[in-house]
């Protein structure tokens, strides 16, 4: 073609994010003539026009060439940079996740619709003061848990982001369960949207923390407001489209409380599906109790150490609300011991910065950690509390420690601070390779 005849050789190349690379030429006008994809950008002297290499104006595009009006909704939804400033696991959990807000917003229609019901919007009967009364005892009851629940889980919420993050979308699909069925039951109306409110109110702490802590580990480029910021946006949208089409349902299920029970069921199966699979889409890439103790395991028994995406895979998505063990990090050192003979028991033999404490009967571990602590000493803290644990399960076991779990199971609790200081010994062999 002409263009093709007054091109002079390549002046330099870039290459943006993980895009492929892209070649500058100097057009016979003088103006810089960029390549990417088959594609020629015309730039720096006018409006720029797009023409496909070897074709006419008018012919197709190269494939995977994104399209003006798709690159534009990819500027608006999407974290600048994408898909090189976020996780390899964004848009799987992205996708779940707006097909479980779609869901729960149209389920949150049903629940509003009946809620309005039963503090009696549309009869002439009703009291204003009881409804506004109910509406108080109902907020006020969900700040007092919000305050609670913050209180008694919220160090929980950031090490297991996942198992908080679908236990509180299943418990806001229980919240609006009650909000449907309080209008049958006119008695326990104001006790059952209290209780709702409740629940409503601890999934708001439980989703609120567990969304900064996976935004944080989907930001990869110190991104945090912009991820966090297009999660708001995407969200908005599919909640806009969630009242369009409510907009459209509730007439049809208004006269029917069956028919909108079988719909809220319907949504309610289909809200808890898509976050199950928005979980479990996610692969952290950080030890918490949980995947530390599947890695641990896996090496003990084979010597091999599990890739993140492995242990995430396998990661129970309740663990860490009723472990086997309870292992605890940073424990007071005034907690552990009251007396001087506990405290020679405590330190003697002790090289570690750390003091661990084992509790054979309530099988839990505690931890005090030295000022000089830092990630590998609490990492190797958490191992060794795992491994006391291991002691008291099945599964095969290396040598050494098969037979302190032989010695664990014949002999009696108070051998418990010698079986400490020998697992330090075998630790110091094992530890090494493990951390490797």
């Amino acid at each position: 073609m002409a263009d093709d005849a007054g091109l002079e050789a390549p002046l330099c190349s870039e290459q943006f994010g993980s895009g492929p690379a892209r070649g500058c030429r100097a057009a016979a006008d003088g103006s810089l003539q960029w390549e990417a994809r088959g594609w020629r950008w015309w730039g720096f002297s006018g409006a720029f026009t797009v023409k496909p290499e070897g074709r006419d104006e008018g012919g197709v595009g190269a494939p995977g060439t994104a399209s003006p009006p798709l690159s534009g909704l990819q500027a608006v939804f999407l974290p600048q940079g994408f898909p090189d400033s976020v996780s390899p696991d964004y848009l799987p959990y992205q996708l779940w996740d707006s097909v479980q807000a779609f869901a729960s917003s149209l389920s949150g229609s049903l629940a509003t619709q009946a809620v309005l019901l039963g503090i009696g919007v549309g009869n002439a009967k009703a009291s204003v003061s009881a409804a506004t009364a109910t509406w108080l005892v109902k907020d006020s009851t969900g700040m007092l848990g919000r305050i609670i629940f913050a209180w008694w889980k919220g160090s929980k919420l950031d090490c297991n982001a996942k198992q908080w993050r679908l236990f509180a979308d299943i418990l806001n699909d229980v919240a609006m369960f009650l909000e449907i069925m309080a209008p049958i039951y006119p008695i326990c109306f104001t006790m059952t949207v209290c209780t709702s409110n409740l629940a409503k109110c601890i999934v708001s702490v439980a989703g609120g923390a567990t969304r900064a802590a996976l935004t944080m580990h989907q930001a990869r480029r110190n991104n945090m407001a912009d991820v966090s910021a297009k999660d708001s946006s995407q969200e908005t949208l599919v909640n806009l489209a969630g009242l369009l089409v409510s907009l459209l349902m509730l007439p049809l299920v208004s006269d029917c409380p069956s028919f909108s029970l079988g719909c809220f069921f319907f949504l309610t199966a289909l809200h808890i599906y898509a976050n199950y699979r928005a979980v479990r889409a996610l692969v952290m890439e950080t030890l918490n109790e949980g995947r530390l103790r599947l890695v641990l395991k896996h090496f003990l028994q084979r010597g091999e150490i599990l890739d993140p995406t492995s242990a995430n895979q396998m990661e129970p998505l309740w663990t860490g609300f009723w472990p086997s063990l309870s292992l605890s990090l940073g424990v007071p050192l005034h907690r552990l011991i009251s007396s001087v003979l506990e405290l020679q028991q405590l330190v003697e033999g002790q090289q570690e910065p750390y003091l661990l404490c084992w509790d054979q009967s309530r099988n839990q571990v505690q931890v005090v950690l030295s000022q000089m602590a830092g990630p590998e000493t609490i990492l190797r803290a958490a191992t060794h509390g795992l491994v006391l644990g291991a002691l008291q399960g099945d599964g095969p076991l290396p040598g050494e420690l098969e037979e302190l779990r032989n010695r664990v199971r014949a002999g009696p609790e108070k051998d418990s601070w010698v079986i400490v200081r020998e697992i330090h010994q075998v630790l110091d062999k094992l530890f090494p390779k493990f951390l490797k």
